[in-house]
């Protein structure tokens, strides 16, 4: 049986892995020195335990949250470690597009891959990442497996969209992945052809189909700010949309962002997982949240 520990942010986590996997809770001890030093203490035996650390890189302190508990589990004796990262962040930064920009997908998982091997190895289990090739990033003896969502977001499709709807991307980076769902589910799909103006700024400049009143039901692997989702919705509505249903499995919504789009009045519904904490904060104000817990169980040693 697997002994479940987390960071703070995904305590949440760690309690639905217990439930749906049949494990054990592991219990933490954490303060903070008066200098804001952090001090954490693995409170339970992890001694020849196959041990599980849940986090996600939500700030570099949870970030190094994650690497400090991960080291004193391996440092007191677990056969095997099992890091889950439901929102792996920073993997927008996967390659350098301009000189001297630093690659920071790369430099998290460099730290990553640092932790000390458990004596039977360590793996890192990483949900719906933001391009495939990231996990080549990791390291040394660490095992990386990424992990689909892909059942939720056709649930959720299936829920959220009716009896007959389009599926649609927010730009045709995302084509060959939506396009693979939508056959998924038997429905067309349809693209937005955008341009990138600044870090938090795009534009749309064509959508590939003319549409008749039908629902559209758009998916992003996440959901930022926002602003490509809506110039998408905008491009799909003034092409002839009906409904629009906004899905993605990573909803970090930062500051107003839930807010924005909920008040922009484009969509029927927004949904996503609680891969990142913030969704899950945001269920109580409309947002249509989904649980990732039971996506790792077979993974777990």
């Amino acid at each position: 049986m697997p002994l479940i520990f987390s960071i703070a942010a995904y305590d949440y986590m760690a309690d639905a892995l217990v439930r749906a996997c049949g494990a054990e809770r592991g219990v933490v001890e954490r303060s903070n020195f008066p200098d804001g030093e952090h001090y954490l203490r693995v409170a339970s035996g992890v001694l020849d335990q196959h041990v599980v650390a849940i986090g996600g890189t939500v700030s570099d302190a949870a970030m190094l949250e994650l690497y400090d508990l991960a080291c004193a589990v391996v440092e007191n004796g677990a056969e095997t470690l099992t890091l889950i990262v439901p929102w792996f962040g920073g993997a927008t930064m996967d390659r350098a597009s301009k000189s001297g920009e630093s690659v920071t997908a790369k430099n998290r998982a460099r730290i990553f891959s640092s932790i000390p091997p458990a004596k039977n190895g360590n793996q890192i289990l990483l949900l719906d990442l933001h391009t495939e090739g990231l996990p080549h990033y990791f390291e040394g003896s660490l095992h990386p497996v990424h992990v689909y969502a892909r059942s939720i977001v056709e649930t959720l499709a299936r829920d959220l969209g009716g009896a007959s709807f389009i599926l649609g991307s927010t730009d045709a980076g995302r084509a060959k992945w939506v396009e693979s769902l939508a056959n998924s589910l038997g429905v067309p799909a349809a693209f937005v052809f955008k341009r990138r103006l600044g870090p938090a700024e795009t534009e749309v400049t064509a959508v590939s189909t003319k549409l008749d009143g039908e629902t559209v039901v758009i998916y992003d692997d996440m959901i930022r700010t926002g602003g490509s989702l809506m110039n998408a919705a905008r491009a799909y509505r003034d092409a002839g949309a009906g409904r629009l249903v906004a899905i993605a499995t990573h909803g970090v919504f930062p500051s107003v962002a839930f807010e924005t789009i909920q008040s922009s009045g484009l969509f029927d519904a927004i949904a996503c997982t609680d891969s990142h904490p913030n969704a899950l904060a945001l269920s109580a104000r409309g947002l249509i949240v989904r649980p990732v817990a039971e996506l790792f169980c077979r993974y777990l040693r």
